[in-house]
């Protein structure tokens, strides 16, 4: 073979492999998404949550909801989904399931007494002696003497108090007091056993919440009758062994007592209020007492 042979073959050589090369057809957009270039060819494909038409270039949306990866409600959307939880839950970290929302732990105002977490939702409940009020968070006292749920007789008398209630006893007055009312014991003054004893006891009883805010006012005294130049001092002759009451006069002829300091229950207080007459212009003392009977209850409702 000559020299200008060889250099002929080569040239068509040369010349067949260039008229052959690959096209790129990705650069064109043949494919709406993914392109991968082959030769002679190419291959479309499509991100995740999309799938392949049939005619090999465009993609469509996949409806992963179909498959039911949420543990609640799925809501599809284009090329992915969402998941949500219903009321009370909330969703993990893996974004498709839902555990249970402890509500209890939020707050612990979220109930007045007691809170029990339920699955996607919580309770409350309320202390013996109470219902759960109709916002189904609070409680309300149960009036027991009211209902006719208590176990006092006919000769007692049912008193209620937040949170329970206790039967009277009818009135027994003390030796030398005799009885002039349901609630009322007297002390003659022709008797000299009544001598230097208060002239009437009078019987009362109030309910008082656990813990309640001080100072506050929960019960006043008064004189009934005024005589002329007569003056009254009121004061708490026994039963504040915690001094947690006192006395503040308002007028001449009445007080009232004030709670000074938070007291807790359940607890059954019974003070004697004194109110001690003094008529200078006749030589005269005496004294009347209330026996004031507080019960205390468990709760600071």
């Amino acid at each position: 073979m000559s020299l200008i042979q060889a250099c002929l073959l080569v040239s068509d050589l040369f010349s067949f492999t260039f008229s052959g090369a690959d096209i790129d057809e990705c650069r064109y957009g043949y494919c709406q998404q993914l392109c991968a270039n082959v030769p002679g060819s190419f291959s479309c494909s499509c991100n995740r949550g999309f799938v392949l038409d049939p005619e090999g270039r465009t993609c469509q949306d996949v409806n992963e909801c179909l498959e039911q990866p949420c543990s609640h409600s799925c809501f599809n959307t284009y090329g992915s989904f969402i998941c949500s939880c219903e009321e009370g839950f909330e969703l993990t970290s893996d974004g498709t399931s839902c555990i249970d929302l402890d509500e209890c732990s939020f707050s612990e105002f979220l109930c007045q007494h007691r809170c029990v977490n339920a699955p996607g939702s919580f309770t409350c409940i309320c202390p013996p002696g109470y219902y759960v009020y109709e916002d189904n968070r609070n409680c309300e006292d149960i009036n027991e003497c009211d209902t006719g749920n208590n176990t006092c007789t006919t000769e007692q008398v049912c008193f209620n108090f937040q949170g329970g209630y206790t039967c009277l006893n009818p009135l027994q007055c003390p030796p030398p007091y005799i009885e002039v009312s349901d609630n009322q014991c007297m002390c003659s003054v022709e008797n000299p056993a009544c001598r230097d004893k208060p002239f009437s006891i009078l019987y009362r009883h109030m309910d008082l919440s656990s813990g309640r805010s001080v100072p506050a006012d929960i019960f006043q005294m008064q004189a009934t009758t005024r005589y002329p130049g007569a003056f009254y001092i009121f004061q708490i002759r026994s039963g504040n062994d915690g001094r947690e009451f006192y006395m503040r006069q308002t007028s001449n002829l009445s007080a009232t007592l004030v709670l000074s300091r938070p007291i807790r229950g359940p607890r059954e207080v019974v003070l004697d209020l004194e109110m001690v007459t003094i008529n200078n212009v006749i030589n005269f003392r005496g004294s009347s007492i209330i026996r004031l009977t507080i019960f205390v209850s468990a709760h600071p409702f």
